[in-house]
């Protein structure tokens, strides 16, 4: 049984309200007001509040503010924009009205089990920021963990290599690492395995001598010397050839190298950091990478995310990424449609940040106005799915739904964005017209007669 604090304006309401609950097994205290409630009750004493948005006088949101008591907020669908803001500021959970008896039930039973007022309690006290790491930008656990990790690991001279689908920022990691460790005043040399001709690998790593070779007409210092004392970022260390995995074992091995052309070694200070999005795991078992070099370098193996798989930085890092752009630019500050936040929420971005960038920044070359429309970030529709606004504000609690889901007989299921449109419009031309049409799917009048083009859906006929 639970001590729960109701407070709600409308004696109806909070009368069956109360009558539910307390059939349920729970104790019920009720305020119709905010300022009542923090006068008749201390609210610390409750262990779940469940409060109306909308209160004469203070809204419910401010007892978010006075209390650690988890703050579940009832409101109308009107007002589901403020039902995401209020769990933005800390509430626990919301609840739209009208609602079904379980529903309320299940959540109040969650909150209940799921122990929130003690996190609540930890959440109001101070605590030492944890920034993210220079130049990078992500909240969710796995990056959190990556953070961790780095700073940890800078502080050694071990060996890390970076694992990581193209595009997630590996270069970015390699930096971080450089910045925070000791040798942050010497060089980091930055060496894309792939883009070296195999014939010309091994000089531009270790450097050779005048006439090793045809065309060798000077003595060229290697970027593994250029180096000492730093770190030696390789990126795409799959791509090495066998022969050049070998002299780069002895560097890690000796600390030494040798020239080609030359009889002498000289000893190296570097610290290697590896970067791949192979598995060098079924490399080594394919033969076309050493195992001996592989122990060697996966010394701290570090893992970027796709960007597909870290909620809401998605949503973070294209804020981001557009105010940069805009700036870099010399455009205006603009902001996305509701119609490219969901296509941003839920592509999957094959090509992760590098994918983003270039779909930001071909979008501001290309607007016209100071709104992003989902046409101008170029974006494979068949990839886009729209999940229905229940999911999105579970996935997005920090961000505003937009209009596009908040319109009731919305799909449940995922849609691509050519059936989502499809339907819409099928279900909704006779009661709207096409600027209330368009309006709601957050697009242009334009840009929904060219869909209506594209997907083949003829304008409904009027009545004569």
């Amino acid at each position: 049984m639970a001590h729960i604090l109701l407070v709600e304006d409308e004696d109806v309401i909070r009368s069956a309200l109360r009558r539910l609950l307390e059939r349920n097994g729970h104790a019920v205290s009720e305020a119709g007001s905010v300022q009542e409630a923090c006068d008749q009750h201390h609210l610390d004493d409750f262990d779940v509040i469940i409060s109306d948005l909308r209160l004469p006088g203070l809204p419910g949101t401010e007892l978010i503010k006075r209390t650690p008591t988890p703050v579940l907020i009832m409101t109308s669908y009107a007002s589901l924009r403020s039902a995401i803001d209020s769990m933005k500021i800390g509430a626990v959970d919301y609840i739209p009205k009208p609602f079904e008896h379980d529903e309320l039930l299940s959540t109040l039973s969650r909150i209940i089990s799921s122990g929130q007022k003690s996190r609540n309690q930890s959440r109001m006290q101070p605590r030492p920021s944890e920034e993210p790491v220079s130049g990078m930008v992500g909240s969710c656990p796995e990056m959190q963990e990556l953070f961790r990790r780095i700073r940890k690991v800078a502080q050694t001279n071990s060996s890390v290599l970076i694992q990581g689908e193209s595009g997630t920022g590996k270069e970015l990691v390699a930096r971080a690492l450089h910045e925070s460790s000791s040798r942050r005043d010497s060089n980091l040399i930055s060496v894309n395995c792939a883009a070296i001709p195999e014939n010309l690998i091994e000089s531009e790593l270790f450097g050779h001598e005048k006439g090793a070779f045809t065309g060798a007409t000077n003595t060229r210092t290697g970027l593994v010397e250029a180096a000492n004392n730093g770190t030696l970022f390789l990126d795409e260390i799959g791509e090495l050839p066998l022969e050049a995995q070998a002299r780069l074992l002895r560097v890690l091995q000796e600390h030494e190298i040798r020239k080609v052309g030359s009889v002498q070694s000289q000893k190296v200070d570097v610290r290697l950091v590896a970067a791949t999005h192979r598995d060098l795991k079924q490399f080594v078992r394919e033969g076309r990478f050493r195992e001996d070099l592989f122990y060697r370098i996966n010394v701290m193996p570090l893992h970027i995310p796709p960007l597909r798989e870290r909620g809401n930085d998605i949503l973070d890092l294209a804020d981001r990424i557009l105010s940069n752009t805009c700036k870099r630019l010399g455009h205006e500050p603009m902001r996305y449609s509701a119609d490219a936040i969901q296509a941003i929420t839920t592509y999957p971005w094959p090509g992760n940040v590098r994918e983003l960038e270039n779909a930001v920044e071909r979008a501001v070359i290309l607007s016209e106005t100071d709104e992003i429309a989902i046409d101008l970030l170029g974006l494979d529709v068949e990839l886009v799915r729209y999940d229905s606004k229940a999911a999105y504000a579970a996935a997005n609690p920090a961000r505003k739904v937009p209009e596009t889901m908040a319109i009731e007989g919305d799909p449940t299921e995922d849609l691509s964005l050519q059936d989502y449109f499809q339907r819409f419009v099928l279900e909704h031309q006779e009661q709207m017209n096409e600027t209330e049409l368009a309006k709601k799917l957050g697009i242009s009048r334009k840009c929904l007669w060219e869909r209506r083009q594209r997907f083949d859906i003829p304008r409904r006929k009027k009545s004569n």
